[in-house]
């Protein structure tokens, strides 16, 4: 900074160089040696060098006095020495701890949800509509946590970001010294200065959520950065909202308010950019595997950028809206063609296994392509309104969730489910007459028909529910009559012998239980819906023919009601045969 030319007495200059000296070798000595005191404040904003700060005020002092003439030497000294004095100002500014992340509430809370985010359940509690909100609390109460709780120890509550609302996020005693040192910057003609050096400045809070995703990237699964990004980009954006409150919540004026506004903005710029430049390096992701992560990281951005949106003004909001938008455009292409590849998977494996035949032999349980297909669909369920608003605007292909989920369906339901009667050896069985073929058929049908009816509910709705439930039944009651009408037939097919119908029918039984005895049926209602079937087929028309031949009640192996109790522990599959 220049002065002036003037002139002084001689005693006066005497008096100026004096003065100039000493604070000019105070001021060289910090700066050559910037280690070896604290400076002028600590990081708490306690003063602790009130000497170094007296020598700041005196070269400015001097400077604004120009007790030397502009082209001196002295002048230029005095010019240079304001210079060091207003980078090392600006030094402290940096230094200064503004925002408070030292907190054991927000430390504990963050520990906590870098900790909780690795698990699957949290991943659809990250977005923040209605539809969505009651997997939140779901995901408090099984962490622990009582979903009306307002403890930062709620995963739900921390999830939700309502935690930072009873938290200072500020330091208030960093404030009188932000003053302090604009007022001296701004006295100095280094307030542009200033405002460059504000995109550096640290924000412990902000940059404590960007370390949920950015610790240890490199050693973790995709999946695992992708939900971290997300719930960091959730976090930031509320975070955000209450600094900025607290921060201009602070209404006594100094120098530093009318710098507020551009240094909110450099540390919110920065960060913000540096979320949506790591959400970028995604968008060229098109494995269908990931769908479900992608998904959720566009929903984390697009839930969060309204709020970041009004952080901003003038050039900054164009060009943040312009980037946000962006990547909104590139993360939406990205998953339609995920969708897109998850459909072609699933017919091309549909075409295979048809090829193949590799339905048949596979058991009479729940197909893995039907299991595979139905766990890539099902989780998309919470992020349903994201989906169909993406698919909706891609133009052609595949429209909705809903669509999707029927496409799917429809696929397997060509090969698995209504094939004309597969060979399917049943587990442990060894009979393969006609009726064994059926009814083996009949039970993978049914098993298979039930799970896609649990797990695309949800998808599909009750109107296809129903429908589902239909097709279930009709195959349960087929089953039924397919291998055990046959047995209760032998009663009628044995001669007139009342014993000889009786061995038969032992015999019948025996032969169709033994086949069945390992088959397994994980869905309990079907499970009983099967072994109902079973016994209203065979249990009552055995009862009647005991009832009609009295004498042969001491002579049969099997009582009605033994034969009633033998079917209700059928379909729970190899390891309930081996517990025998």
């Amino acid at each position: 900074m220049g002065a002036a030319p003037g002139k002084a007495a001689p005693a006066a200059a005497a008096d100026y160089k004096a003065r100039f000296a000493n604070a000019e070798h105070v001021i060289l000595q910090w700066n050559r040696s910037p280690l070896s005191d604290t400076g002028i404040w600590d990081a708490a904003a306690a003063c602790t060098n009130e000497r170094l700060l007296d020598a700041v005020d005196e070269i400015l002092d001097l400077a604004e006095a120009q007790p030397f003439p502009a082209s001196s030497a002295d002048a230029a000294r005095l010019d240079g020495a304001l210079g060091v004095a207003m980078s090392r100002m600006m030094d402290e500014f940096l230094r200064l701890r503004v925002w408070n992340a030292l907190s054991h509430e927000l430390r504990y809370a963050i520990d906590k949800l870098s900790v909780a985010v690795s698990a699957n359940a949290l991943w659809i509690a990250f977005p923040s509509t209605g539809a969505r909100s009651s997997s939140a609390s779901t995901v408090g109460r099984a962490s622990g946590g009582s979903p009306t709780s307002s403890a930062p120890g709620d995963v739900a509550v921390l999830l939700d970001g309502e935690f930072l609302d009873e938290l200072e996020l500020l330091c208030p005693a960093s404030l009188p010294v932000l003053d302090e040192i604009a007022l001296r910057v701004i006295r100095a003609g280094y307030t542009k200065v200033l405002v460059q050096k504000f995109k550096n400045s640290p924000c412990d809070v902000l940059d404590r959520f960007l370390s949920i995703f950015q610790v240890e990237c490199s050693r973790r699964t995709t999946e695992a950065v992708i939900k971290r990004w997300s719930l960091a980009t959730k976090l930031v954006g509320k975070a955000l909202v209450v600094m900025q409150r607290q921060l201009y919540a602070q209404s006594s004026p100094g120098a530093f308010d009318a710098l507020k506004d551009e240094y909110f903005l450099a540390i919110t710029k920065n960060r913000v950019l540096n979320l949506l430049k790591f959400a970028d390096d995604f968008t060229s992701i098109t494995s269908h595997e990931k769908l479900v992560y992608i998904l959720g990281m566009y929903e984390a951005l697009s839930d969060a950028a309204p709020g970041l949106l009004l952080m901003f003004t003038g050039v900054h909001k164009e060009l943040v809206s312009e980037r946000t938008q962006e990547i909104l455009t590139r993360l939406a292409s990205s998953i339609r063609a995920m969708v897109a590849s998850l459909l072609a998977k699933v017919r091309d494996d549909v075409s295979t296994t048809k090829k193949n035949n590799a339905a048949r032999g596979g058991g009479v349980g729940v197909h893995p392509l039907t299991r595979y297909a139905m766990d890539c669909i099902e989780p998309l369920a919470p992020h349903r309104d994201a989906l169909d608003l993406i698919l909706a605007s891609g133009g052609g292909g595949v429209t909705s969730l809903s669509d999707l989920a029927s496409r799917v369906v429809g696929c397997l339901d060509r090969v698995l489910l209504l094939e004309e009667k597969p060979v399917l050896p049943c587990g442990g069985g060894g009979d393969d007459d006609g009726a064994a073929v059926v009814s083996r058929h009949h039970l993978f049908v049914a098993n298979n028909a039930g799970f896609v009816l649990q797990r695309g509910r949800p998808l599909l709705g009750n109107e296809w529910a129903a429908q589902r439930e239909d097709l279930g039944a009709r195959h349960v009651a087929s089953y039924a009559e397919a291998r055990w009408a046959p047995v209760v037939a032998s009663l009628e097919t044995a001669g007139r012998k009342p014993a000889n119908a009786a061995a038969k029918f032992s015999a019948a039984f025996d032969e169709a239980y033994e086949s069945q005895a390992r088959c397994e049926v994980p869905d309990p209602t079907l499970r009983d819906a099967l072994r109902k079937a079973a016994s209203e087929t065979v249990v009552p028309a055995y009862g009647v023919y005991l009832k009609k031949h009295p004498k042969l009640e001491k002579k049969v192996r099997y009582t009605a009601g033994e034969l009633d109790q033998r079917l209700s522990e059928l379909f729970e599959g190899e390891a309930a045969e081996r517990n025998k």
